[in-house]
């Protein structure tokens, strides 16, 4: 197992319950250009928040991850056709899939053989689009604090290929005919303690924790909870996507 799969897959549960849900008009614009809508699958699903949307749209929606924690930590992907493997290597046939998507991921595996393998699955005029977020936005005072933590505090603790999130994917290159998506964006309304169990979901974070002995979030609290001002009162939390999409040439 890669170390991306250990260490999220050792707070499965906290990735559940904390990480954002993404917007529903991403999902409806995903089925309206497939080719069909007959077989979805999602890519390093996680705990199935990319998964559970396009039941709503697809005949059969499969989700795998290099995590079986990740897989077992949701208790809500009936319906959904769950198995472990690697991006890279799909037991799937070819020419089987109208959609792929891979969300908040491609940045671990953005290989050329990662990209083969989706060529090889995906029908003639298939879909593949994957998309990322990177720091939230709240207000001023609390992203300043966000920022620092994120920049310095967790410099040199996140694993290699998050600077493809930071640059939005630009930095990727697939061998596809690309296309622009529409500028989706999660927006949700939080708690202080729903920010502080996400920003414990971060890898960087948990490496930090590792070496350090001690939660860095914890360390950060007070800073954050002056910045958050009114504890009873939730923010709205704003994350832009960025996404790397198109249909494969076969």
């Amino acid at each position: 197992m890669s170390e991306i799969a250990r260490l999220f897959g050792a707070r499965a549960g906290a990735y559940a319950s904390f990480r954002p849900a993404y917007p529903a008009e991403l999902f409806a614009w995903l089925a309206e250009h497939s080719p069909a809508r007959q077989r979805a699958l999602d890519i390093a699903c996680g705990n199935g928040q990319a998964s559970r949307p396009l039941l709503a749209y697809f005949e059969q929606v499969l989700a795998c991850d290099a995590s079986v924690e990740q897989l077992t930590a949701s208790q809500e992907l009936q319906g959904i056709e769950l198995f472990a493997a690697d991006a890279e290597a799909l037991p799937l046939a070819a020419s089987s899939l109208d959609l792929i998507v891979v969300a908040q991921a491609l940045h671990w595996f953005a290989t050329p053989a990662f990209f083969a393998e989706v060529r090889r699955l995906l029908k003639p005029g298939g879909l593949f689009c994957a998309w990322c977020y990177s720091l939230m936005r709240i207000d001023p005072a609390l992203d300043a604090v966000i920022d620092e933590f994120y920049s310095n505090t967790l410099n040199g603790y996140w694993p290699q290929g998050r600077a493809s999130v930071d640059a939005g994917y630009r930095d990727l290159q697939a061998p596809f005919s690309l296309i622009q998506l529409p500028p989706f964006a999660i927006g949700v309304e939080w708690s202080f303690e729903h920010l502080l169990g996400y920003l414990r979901t971060w890898s960087a974070v948990q490496r930090w924790e590792r070496q350090h002995g001690h939660d860095p979030v914890t360390e950060l609290t007070p800073t954050l909870r002056h910045a958050w001002g009114d504890l009873n009162q939730p923010r709205f939390v704003r994350w832009p996507l960025h996404f790397l999409a198109g249909f494969p040439t076969h």
